[in-house]
């Protein structure tokens, strides 16, 4: 049996200092329904983040809001010290129950949501914090300032901005450093390709959520169908694969709360596409996004 390790799938290196393994993990389904409250089974959300080390996988994407707290409590209880694992964080949202987002970005709140993940993580610096979302609300520069002023006093490592345009990140680099960048990017939403090609340009990490969707191309006899029978996979392996070879700034975040499905996102490291597969599910991907 092939071993399962996320290291095959290459590394990355965010700002200058820490190097992950491409394939991470998304915490935003340990959470309940709506990805609000406590999880339905709690001890299997923890064999799954507990399974995350012993199969390579050293990057945790999550958010203050999963929950809200929830994600970043399981995540403490499981693994915390962390040792080698980059457990990334976001604030910027504010909940008002189950799948209801608002974002919030007055300087003192993400100044007082980064303290309370850093209480919640158990930890004295976050390696990396995200923007979650800039809320037009807020003045931009006054949220990137706030982001500037968790840098130089230390308790954030490195910053990046979540679901942004490519003049959103060049603003932002006037005032920070901008190491990763989360949009949402996959096989059939291909809205943020000038942001991952600002992306590639200047060495920023770009973190795609929703990883798996495929859309049509998953019905039976299609050509994804077809590609995974061939590699004896699924087609959402198959997806992640089609990422992973897209682009080397690309760091997949496939999340589940299952150790089983864990496993199985972690097995498309082992899967290469052929050039002309790769070139095939392109077009038929772009093919699909320009239907919308």
């Amino acid at each position: 049996m092939t071993k399962l390790d996320a290291g095959k799938a290459g590394t990355f290196k965010i700002g200058s200092d820490l190097t992950i393994n491409r394939l991470g993990f998304g915490a935003m389904q340990l959470t309940g329904k709506g990805i609000w409250g406590k999880p339905d089974d709690r001890d299997e959300c923890l064999a799954t983040l507990k399974r995350l080390p012993e199969l390579g996988v050293n990057f945790i994407d999550t958010a203050d809001s999963y929950g809200p707290d929830v994600s970043e409590h399981l995540i403490h209880k499981a693994l915390h010290p962390y040792r080698d694992i980059l457990v990334a964080t976001k604030a910027g949202m504010v909940r008002g129950g189950p799948d209801i987002w608002h974002p919030l970005g007055r300087p003192d709140y993400l100044r007082q949501q980064a303290l309370m993940s850093l209480r919640f993580l158990g930890v004295e610096q976050i390696g990396l914090w995200q923007l979650h979302r800039i809320d037009r609300n807020v003045p931009r520069d006054e949220q990137f300032g706030a982001i500037k002023s968790l840098l130089d006093d230390g308790l954030i490592r490195h910053a990046g901005l979540s679901e942004v345009s490519v003049e959103d990140v060049e603003a932002a680099r006037k005032v920070f450093p901008v190491s990763t960048v989360q949009n949402r990017y996959n096989l059939i939403d291909r809205t943020s390709e000038a942001v991952l090609a600002y992306c590639e340009t200047h060495g920023i990490g770009f973190i795609p959520w929703f990883p798996l969707a495929a859309g049509e191309l998953e019905k039976p006899g299609s050509l994804l169908d077809g590609i995974a029978e061939t590699h004896r996979a699924t087609p959402g392996q198959i997806a992640l694969a089609w990422l992973l070879k897209r682009s080397d700034v690309l760091l997949p975040i496939p999340g589940t709360s299952r150790v089983s499905h864990l496993e199985e996102n972690v097995a498309a490291a082992n899967i290469t596409l052929s050039a002309e597969e790769f070139a095939a599910l392109d077009r038929a991907g772009r093919a699909v996004f320009e239907k919308r």
